[in-house]
């Protein structure tokens, strides 16, 4: 069984670098996001600058991958709420089989977020545009949600492997 285990965290590398381009990603579209409402409000009050009508449509968009992608990185961190009031008065083997069962649950839902947010970005954004940026698609407005799906769908695989390696694996902690 460990040596099972020991192929298979060889694949570990991918996962960082998954976290990191996502991390990437989201780094560059806080950056657009502050520079384009920067340059709005600029626009606002300064008289020789132009206050862009499509600023708003596509910060709301980049602020959707942000939120979106960072729950997803969220999940790799293990940084999202969870209840744990009980934890203690639990034996360690329910509390590592309730984390099983809520790896289970988000890797449903990431599965759910792939399909009907592909579904929704391809017939619903696919039919309409920006209002102030008519040739876009609003393809681009529901993008993020299939896209996140597919980053917790890997996030969520390796805490599912995790969660059952410190099970099977003697003296594996995590």
């Amino acid at each position: 069984m460990e040596v099972f285990f020991s192929k298979v965290d060889k694949i570990k590398p991918l996962y960082d670098v998954t976290y990191k381009v996502m991390l990437f990603i989201c780094k560059l579209f806080l950056v657009a996001d502050i520079l384009i409402t920067s340059f709005c409000v600029a626009g606002r009050y300064i008289s020789f600058i132009p206050d862009p009508s499509w600023s708003e449509e596509v910060v709301l968009t980049l602020m959707a991958y942000m939120a979106v992608l960072s729950a997803a990185l969220a999940i790799r961190r293990g940084a999202h709420i969870r209840m744990t009031a009980l934890d203690s008065y639990l034996p360690s083997k329910v509390i590592k089989g309730l984390d099983i069962f809520n790896d289970v649950c988000v890797l449903a839902l990431a599965i759910i977020m792939i399909v009907v947010g592909w579904n929704y970005a391809v017939t619903i954004g696919g039919k309409g545009s920006y209002i102030s940026m008519p040739n876009v698609s609003r393809f681009w407005m529901y993008f993020p949600v299939p896209v996140a799906g597919v980053a917790m769908f890997i996030f969520e695989l390796e805490s599912l492997y995790n969660h059952i390696k410190s099970i099977l694996v003697k003296g594996d902690n995590k």
